[in-house]
């Protein structure tokens, strides 16, 4: 019999590897059969009701089971990607309207689905065990955003980006699946249900209640911002300065060992204070950052990549667990929905800016100063008196 933790790990996988062809697949169809035009209407589409509807999807996943709102978070996104998949089979003039508005059907889910997985982990797995299962779903992950881009490039040039979506749309219904499987109790209310607007009140007052969390998600924004400085001007330089297309490739790669890596050894690592290993995890961001800034040889770049994405693959299950230890559960899913609306926002706004800022003074002092800026606002997060001590569990919690 397939345990409720396994279960929710399987599908977690199949979630994880829908998500990670979307992307692709979209791009490459538009690039294909519409314009780069096209393209940024399609992903702006998707962008928007993420960040608007994150706050709402905050209430959803405290105000009814976590269970049930990602299962209709993946039966949704099943849904869109089916359709998706239609009209890429069946050709896109005059059609690229209904595709935004899949694609905005989509954000909407992705936004719901988000803070309500958070909460699900919290309440399905105990507290001494949670570690472990946000490292693998971590690495499941990080292998999905390497193999999933390949297999829907693949499936893209070959049989056509269609069948990349209809595979998408069966892999979240395979998600749905695993969730509708579980059997779960729910959890006891101790008051009277608010309305929304309290409870959406309620969740930001909560926040305000844990200068640890305030000040991380801050200086996760600026790691944010600074990765999409780096994600926009790491590849131009290293084409102009470190080789070519080739040397790019070569420091993707090394970048993509280092984040499983890391995310691999954040479950072994014996930290009492595992806000620390978030830090200095986000800061070692800078190293790639300075080492694009001064174009230094193809190795030494290559190497800090990695270990800046070491430190990330380390941040990312530690950081998913505190937050699971340190937050109630029946706020969870208002508190986390503060933390991805500002890594949903702050990462395409350094994308947006990155190519303005190069063409007025280079890239060089902007790729500096994000260094700076990530560095000493992630290392400055250890100042904080309750970033430095392990805290006690919140409560036990059970599976809703």
């Amino acid at each position: 019999m397939i345990t409720p933790i396994r279960r929710l790990l399987v599908g977690r996988t199949f979630a994880a590897f829908a998500s990670a062809l979307v992307p692709t697949t979209l791009t490459l169809a538009l690039l294909r059969a519409g314009s780069s035009g096209d393209l940024g209407l399609v992903l702006a589409s998707e962008l928007l009701p993420m960040l608007l509807l994150l706050p709402v999807a905050g209430v959803a996943a405290d105000r009814f089971p976590a269970r049930r709102v990602v299962l209709v978070a993946d039966l949704v996104r099943a849904a869109a990607q089916l359709a998706t998949g239609v009209l890429l089979l069946t050709g896109l003039d005059g059609r690229i309207p209904q595709l935004a508005v899949l694609a905005a059907v989509t954000g909407a889910a992705v936004a719901f689905g988000t803070p309500a997985v958070r909460t699900l982990v919290a309440a399905a797995v105990p507290e001494d065990g949670r570690l472990r299962v946000n490292t693998r779903l971590g690495v499941a992950t990080g292998l999905a955003n390497v193999a999933a881009p390949a297999a829907a490039g693949s499936l893209a040039l070959t049989v056509g980006g269609g069948w990349a979506s209809l595979l998408t749309a069966a892999l979240f219904a395979l998600s749905a699946l695993t969730l509708g499987g579980l059997r779960t109790t729910p959890a006891p209310r101790t008051a009277p249900r608010a309305a929304f607007g309290a409870e959406l009140r309620a969740g930001w007052a909560e926040t305000r209640r844990h200068p640890w969390f305030r000040t991380n998600v801050l200086a996760h924004g600026v790691w944010h911002l600074a990765a999409g400085l780096l994600l926009t001007l790491g590849p131009a330089i290293a084409m102009e300065s470190l080789g070519g297309e080739g040397s790019w490739v070569v420091i993707a790669q090394v970048g993509t060992v280092g984040m499983l890596a890391g995310v691999w050894t954040a479950g072994r690592l014996p930290l009492r204070r595992p806000l620390f290993g978030v830090a200095f995890g986000a800061a070692a961001q800078a190293l790639p950052l300075t080492a694009f800034a001064l174009r230094l040889p193809l190795p030494v770049t290559a190497a800090a990549f990695c270990c800046a994405m070491f430190g990330l693959g380390v941040l990312s299950p530690l950081w998913e667990t505190e937050m699971q230890r340190r937050i109630p559960l029946e706020t969870l899913g208002r508190v986390g929905s503060f933390d991805t609306l500002i890594s949903f926002a702050a990462r395409p706004l350094g994308l947006a800016v990155a190519a303005p800022l190069a063409a007025a003074v280079g890239s060089t002092a902007p790729l500096l100063v994000a260094a700076a800026l990530s560095a000493g606002a992630n290392l400055s997060v250890l100042l904080l008196p309750d970033v430095r001590r392990h805290p006690e569990p919140t409560r036990s919690s059970v599976l809703r």
